[in-house]
């Protein structure tokens, strides 16, 4: 397997302006944060067949150490409507078992299981919800992502408040 460097952003089709605004935070050289973006791998043409298009989802994913998904109602909906895109990235995700980090769009900092695709609950997958913020997501990327591979724990969870309160959110 190759070398696993980077962070895989999944969302929904409707929310690629919340990955733009996550692509600008990583640029601005005023906002600590920073991923190396494993769609900059195997791009793939509108145009490809579906199929094509899976192949390079799938060897982007399998260069990634950790997901973001952006948690949103699409996100839920498309995630596990067993046909999208977003619907093999999660099933991916799954069976590389990899940290990931749900993003909520919302700005809720409690796991909120109507942004989360069923396919995660359903495995009752070990994923960590957050804020859609720079400094939780960075902190979750560098905490529960570091330490996914060394715990027994299974579902959802969410930081404390004091997680929030000491990254000055």
């Amino acid at each position: 397997m190759s070398y696993r460097n980077k962070t895989y952003v999944a969302f929904a089709s409707e929310d690629i302006k919340f990955y733009r605004l996550m692509e600008a935070w990583r640029d601005n050289k005023n906002i600590d944060f920073n991923f190396y973006d494993a769609h900059d791998l195997f791009p793939a043409r509108d145009t490809s067949l579906d199929e094509s298009i899976k192949a390079q989802l799938r060897e982007r994913m399998k260069n990634a150490k950790q997901f973001v998904l952006l948690g949103s109602d699409s996100a839920k909906k498309k995630g596990g409507d067993g046909r999208s895109f977003l619907a093999y990235e999660v099933k991916t995700m799954v069976n590389l078992g990899l940290p990931v980090v749900v993003a909520n769009l919302d700005q809720g900092r409690k796991i909120d299981r109507t942004v989360i695709p069923t396919p995660l609950l359903d495995s009752d997958y070990y994923t960590m919800s957050v804020s859609f913020q720079t400094a939780i997501i960075k902190y979750a990327l560098d905490d529960y992502a570091a330490n996914f591979a060394g715990t027994d724990k299974v579902g959802p969870y969410q930081y404390k408040p004091y997680v929030y309160t000491d990254l000055g959110l």
